[in-house]
């Protein structure tokens, strides 16, 4: 590996989100799945939690949408929806889900610089009642116009571009210590 190479990547994990993660809950297509992955890369999130409780596991995802950034990531798999919280309340402090209610909060007024984890529902139904329930709120994207709704992909999409602006804005992304999550990072990526 090159000198320059092991300098891009160095950079890459110190801007990595440690305290941000995206959750898909039963989400069918794999190429929605690497089109979600391909943003997490782009705006920092390293850990992708994928739940299918309804569908089988996926064994691989869409290579083109994701532009091989599946192999970047940290992608946990679970079967199981209170396994997969139970970790994800140890980890994050809040977890909010995509789903139009009338207690939801609109995207543009939810403090997305605290440690928050996302999650976005299936094609079909969204967001599960099952998933609702262990959640700690739900949030809406404000539209305009008649369909309610986005593509999943999509949806991540503007939702994590807005985390971005947030933490861009308070300085997340100029922090560059290396801490034992970073150093681990490193060490899979094969740069220590």
């Amino acid at each position: 590996m090159t000198e320059e190479r092991k300098t891009r990547l160095k950079n890459v994990i110190a801007r990595r989100q440690q305290d941000l993660a995206i959750v898909l809950e039963n989400v069918f297509d794999p190429h929605n799945i690497s089109a979600v992955m391909r943003t997490c890369d782009s705006v920092g999130v390293q850990d992708i939690y994928i739940l299918n409780t309804k569908i089988p596991r996926h064994k691989k995802w869409g290579p083109r949408s994701s532009s091989s950034a599946a192999k970047w990531l940290s992608i946990h798999q679970f079967a199981n929806a209170e396994e997969c919280f139970k970790i994800l309340k140890n980890r994050y402090q809040k977890v909010f889900t995509t789903h139009l209610s009338s207690d939801a909060v609109d995207l543009y007024k939810m403090d997305l610089t605290q440690s928050v984890a996302l999650v976005f529902g299936n094609e079909h139904s969204g967001v599960s009642e099952e998933i609702r329930a262990l959640a700690d709120g739900n949030f809406v994207i404000p539209q305009a116009g008649i369909i309610q709704s986005l593509n999943i992909s999509v949806a991540c999409a503007v939702t994590l571009y807005e985390a971005f602006r947030q933490r861009n804005l308070v300085g997340h992304y100029n922090k560059t210590y290396i801490d034992d999550y970073k150093a681990a990072l490193q060490k899979e990526w094969g740069i220590i």
